[in-house]
């Protein structure tokens, strides 16, 4: 009977390893389940944030999809705390196996799995959850992320094989979503302390990887208590692991969070309304004149001349990566180096603002308190004042989408007449407030717009470039956009055309009409 029993333990043991020896290369070969391919493996992450940067080397501002703002730091440049502090949390064993810790998956099947202790920790190494973020889909039940784990198993092996240790903590780190759109160790360090991640102190890097359990649970700006007594579980960590001294310890558990936040945007930073019209630039495609309007096919060979003359105009489009595909701005994580000058940027931005709205702004407000048509001009009769507001009513995100879902003209015109809560601009900042639709377009248009563009008159190269008071409010880009009489501008240009064909400053001309043929300017 025992010898029987030794014989079925035997078999059944050799069944569940040829069983999971079939299920290994199943999952290997991509029988069973997802298994990325080769090219995926070797450029796992697909999505970088493009950085637009100054001719003195600011950086302006970012390009990313979807709020993921992701910007690559190389290892060199990660606080040496936060990698110890990784290992020491996430995977104390990290530098001994190649993709799975049978140690911790073993504890964790027995303590959890067999004696259900959900605070035994989990069996889960670095590589396999830098495997889950890349590769897995949130499982929507208990069976489903149970055949997930097979795979997450075989990925990390594959990712082992591909990458030293240091890269794979560099993608753990350059991937992982810290919330409030700081994706990535880079826009974490400066969302959370304004800092590069080289910079970060020991209780600034752990709090930091504190946050890779549960960012959303740990919230520093939400539930700061929580999140110090994460952050001081990571310290513990590190201590048991030998990484920092027991001083080191008590030093940095006492200090608080000591937060510098500011949540990241990719509209922040100088030069929006240039950062806009270059990626719009970048990103062009060839010109197709089906595609221009009757009245605007002066535009179609300006763009047809620059697609043939210049290589910046539709680069992304020009040029392809290695795999055939175009650049996009978006995600490809291009570094593009502009000729504008931050300092100027800045002035010419201030000037603008402090102009039209401490100036202009308020002496127009007050020359329009006593007309009836305002903020439009008197020389309009009312028939006409109404037919700019309709038309800016069915150019409205509100009116499409009430359109598309079926809403009536009438349905529409009256919504647009009735108070509602909203946010609008003002020079002091946004405020909420409440008034219809159609009373915000007379008020959006009670707003004077102006332009700005300094240009090195040697070279072309765009110095400063204001496109707007303000661009979250105001999309319009008065300097490429914007349609006006050249005014005074004209003078430099004539006045040297005269001098090259023989005149002087002192000579007189009658101011008086001239005609040349049909015309008279």
């Amino acid at each position: 009977m025992r010898r029987a029993l030794i014989h079925f333990l035997w078999a059944a043991l050799g069944c569940v390893t040829l069983a999971s020896l079939i299920a290994f290369i199943a999952i290997w070969n991509g029988w069973i389940g997802y298994m990325p391919d080769v090219e995926d493996l070797q450029n796992p992450i697909s999505k970088y944030a493009s950085q637009v940067y100054t001719a003195d080397n600011k950086l302006m501002g970012t390009y990313n999809m979807n709020q993921e703002n992701r910007i690559h730091v190389d290892y060199d440049n990660l606080s040496p705390y936060l990698v110890k502090a990784l290992v020491a949390t996430e995977d104390e064993r990290f530098y001994e196996h190649s993709g799975i810790d049978f140690i911790a998956l073993g504890r964790a099947i027995i303590k959890r799995g067999v004696l259900g202790q959900t605070s035994a920790g989990g069996g889960s190494t670095i590589t396999q959850q830098l495997a889950k973020q890349l590769y897995s889909n949130t499982a929507e039940s208990t069976s489903e992320r149970l055949l997930q784990k097979p795979i997450e198993w075989v990925i990390a092996i594959k990712l082992e094989k591909y990458y030293t240790k240091e890269e794979i903590i560099t993608m753990y780190l350059n991937y992982f979503d810290f919330l409030h759109n700081a994706v990535g160790i880079k826009n974490a360090s400066n969302v959370y302390f304004s800092k590069e991640p080289k910079d970060l102190k020991l209780e600034e890097a752990a709090t930091l990887i504190g946050l890779c359990k549960n960012p959303s649970f740990f919230n520093p700006v939400r539930y700061p208590d929580r999140c110090r007594e994460r952050r001081n579980v990571v310290l513990g960590q590190m201590l048991k692991a030998g990484k920092i001294t027991r001083g080191e310890y008590l030093m940095a558990t006492e200090k608080p969070l000591a937060l510098n936040f500011k949540r990241s945007d990719h509209k922040d930073g100088i030069a929006t309304y240039f950062r806009e019209f270059l990626r719009q630039y970048m990103m062009a495609k060839k010109p197709e004149r089906s595609k221009y309007p009757s009245w605007n096919l002066v535009q179609y060979s300006i763009d047809s001349l620059a697609w043939e003359t210049d290589p910046l105009y539709g680069w992304c489009n020009k040029n392809v990566k290695k795999n055939g595909e175009p650049y996009n701005v978006y995600t490809d994580g291009l570094k593009i180096f502009t000729t504008l000058d931050s300092r100027m940027q800045k002035y010419a931005e201030e000037a603008v603002r402090k102009h039209v709205g401490g100036f202009l702004q308020p002496e127009f407000k007050k020359e329009n308190r006593l007309k009836k048509n305002a903020p439009f001009t008197t020389n309009l009769k009312p028939a006409e004042v109404k037919a700019i507001l309709d038309r800016s009513m069915r150019q409205s995100d509100r009116y499409r989408m009430m359109k598309a879902h079926g809403a009536t003209e009438e349905e529409i015109r009256e919504a647009f007449q009735k108070p509602t809560e909203m946010t609008v601009f003002t020079y002091r900042g946004d405020i909420d407030t409440i008034m219809s639709p159609m009373d915000s377009i007379r008020y959006v248009k009670s707003f004077l717009r102006a332009g700005f563009m300094s240009m090195d008159p040697r070279t072309g190269a765009v110095k400063a470039y204001v496109g707007g008071i303000d661009f979250n409010h105001f999309k319009y880009d008065m300097v490429t956009q914007g349609r006006r009489q050249v005014g005074s501008t004209i003078k430099p240009f004539l006045y040297a055309l005269s001098m090259s064909n023989g005149m002087s400053p002192c000579d007189v001309v009658r101011n008086s009409p001239k005609r040349f043929g049909n015309w008279a300017p």
